[in-house]
């Protein structure tokens, strides 16, 4: 489990969160909602520990992510970013793989080449293998990238506890590799071990596959909850200023329209 606890946030003198509480669960998908400008992907920063919280604190199994170090961090909790832009001309298999060298020095084991194998075919990317990245799509990008983050913490830690940050993964995707990468993060986070936590801006796909949501407005916690209980008419107007109108789906999720 994760725990942020009273987090506070300002770039300079501007602040961004507010004295931010929220318990994120293994074994379930996490969103993060929000208008632009509410403070999610500094959340997502803050609970990564990419940022450090002016005041409060961020806990992974309960310790103080203050105290970790980046060895094993970098073992443990992987982050997909907006915008990863890699300037050398590297194949795809060697963007991959590069989620693996926290787990070796010098040259990959035998491990290391089958997990990347194994990802790049889970996440469809295992065709691109050959392929110079910067000849690829933003879609493809998106997708190698992807599997890059899950070759990182792809197996199982002996001290327990794998962290999964994502910041509007969906970008560059078209829709059929948006539900697919969705269905992939739910997949993923049933792992008893793993706490997965993204940034979406689609709020029909988020009420669809997200377990736990938390809507943020101005920086601060507006709802958490279950899709049910966040997604109301009430907190979209609130948060977005547009009237939803919600549709139960057949698995019992919600499915959201706009007027």
């Amino acid at each position: 489990m994760i725990e942020a606890r009273g987090v506070t946030y300002a770039a300079g003198s501007h602040p961004i969160l507010h004295g931010i509480s929220a318990a994120f669960e293994t074994g379930r998908l996490h969103l993060i909602l929000g208008p632009n400008g509410a403070g999610k992907s500094t959340l997502v920063k803050v609970l990564a520990r990419l940022l450090r919280p002016g005041a409060g604190q961020v806990l992974y199994g309960g310790t103080d992510v203050a105290g970790r170090s980046e060895r094993e961090l970098a073992e443990r909790r992987a982050v997909l970013s907006q915008a990863v832009e890699i300037a050398f001309p590297l194949w795809v298999h060697e963007v991959v793989m590069m989620g693996r060298y926290p787990h070796f020095s010098g040259r990959p084991a035998a491990r290391d080449l089958a997990v990347a194998a194994e990802v790049m075919s889970y996440c469809d990317v295992a065709g691109l293998a050959d392929r110079s990245y910067p000849t690829l799509s933003g879609g493809e990008k998106q997708r190698v990238n992807f599997a890059r983050v899950l070759a990182q913490i792809w197996e199982p830690r002996p001290e327990g506890g794998r962290y999964l940050f994502l910041d509007e993964p969906l970008t560059f995707l078209d829709i059929g590799h948006q539900i697919d990468l969705m269905r992939k993060l739910r997949d993923f986070g049933t792992a008893p071990d793993v706490t997965v936590i993204g940034v979406v801006h689609d709020l029909a796909l988020a009420a669809r596959f997200a377990d736990q949501l938390v809507l943020i407005h101005e920086g601060a916690v507006l709802a958490a909850g279950t899709p049910a209980e966040v997604m109301t008419p009430e907190h979209i107007r609130a948060a977005f200023g547009v009237e939803p109108v919600t549709m139960a789906t057949p698995d019992g999720r919600r499915h959201l329209v706009f007027e």
